[in-house]
């Protein structure tokens, strides 16, 4: 079992309906007004909305998600 498929196993029905709309915004670069910041020292962005981290970068211009994450303090560790 890959890691998406545990988190959504892990959440409910309206917190994998936000997550794909996130996802699919983010896709569709509809990114006004989204919490949404470089990590310092890499080429990764972070995504934030309620507990849900998402790490993508940017391969010329498409968007390559690298993680989704529940929030906690091993979020951002390698």
């Amino acid at each position: 079992m890959d890691k998406i498929e545990k988190l959504f196993r892990k959440i409910s029905k309206d917190e994998i309906r936000l997550l794909k709309e996130l996802i699919n915004n983010l896709i569709l670069k509809k990114t006004k007004g989204m919490d949404i910041i470089k990590i310092e020292d890499t080429d990764f962005f972070r995504l934030k909305k309620r507990k849900f981290r998402i790490i993508f970068h940017y391969n010329n211009k498409d968007i390559i998600i690298d993680s989704i994450k529940l929030r906690n303090e091993k979020t951002y560790k390698c």
